[in-house]
């Protein structure tokens, strides 16, 4: 078992758009890295705010409820970052798509740019035979608004290939959240959410 290196997840892992890690002047860097693909964050993010709940929602994993966030496009807005208001939180999707392989799990963590300003970004590990956009999760954890750059880099995935292959991926166990094409909230199944 081990780690991909940049060959190995060229010739190993799908990703499209696959990016080199070239520099690129102003932008928080995304692509292939030696060990691991930074993955840029997309255009369009859910904030969560308390705005349209006269101040008394919950957030429920079981009843998530659209009411909780408000939707920004950065495509639409013609800007090219959000904010998220202090100690918030967002959720938003990757540009690239993953088709992660049955002998492999895919672990996120952020990028040190971000998380030197108190930006924290979580994904759940893309279990093997994953596919799809990523959701991804990002908290401001500063008492100070804080931008997010549509497009550009925001986290890492790292991809461990194990030395066997699992009995059951996560298609054959047929994941709630397979083949997502975006932004996707959340699911618990045999619950409808609003």
């Amino acid at each position: 078992m081990g780690i991909l290196c940049d060959t190995q997840i060229r010739e190993h892992v799908s990703i499209e758009p696959f990016e080199e890690c070239s520099k690129r002047h102003g932008t928080i860097s995304y692509g292939v890295s030696s060990y691991g693909y930074d993955v840029r964050v997309g255009t369009r993010f859910k904030i969560f705010t308390n705005a349209t709940s006269g101040g008394v929602a919950i957030v429920d994993p079981k009843r998530f409820t659209n009411d909780l966030f408000i939707t920004i496009d950065t495509a639409e807005t013609g800007r090219d970052h959000v904010i998220i208001p202090p100690n918030s939180f967002a959720l938003a999707e990757t540009v690239e798509v993953f088709d992660v392989p049955r002998d492999t799990l895919a672990i996120c963590v952020g990028k040190s740019t971000y998380a030197r300003c108190g930006i924290i970004v979580n994904v759940t590990p893309l279990e093997p035979e994953w596919r799809g956009k990523v959701t991804i999760e990002i908290s401001n954890t500063t008492p100070l608004p804080a931008k997010i750059y549509a497009n550009e880099g925001i986290a890492q995935m790292l991809f461990i290939r194990a030395d066997r292959v699992c009995a059951r991926s996560y298609a054959d166990k047929g994941g709630k959240y397979q083949d997502q094409d975006g932004l996707t909230l959340p699911k618990v199944d045999g619950l409808a959410t609003g």
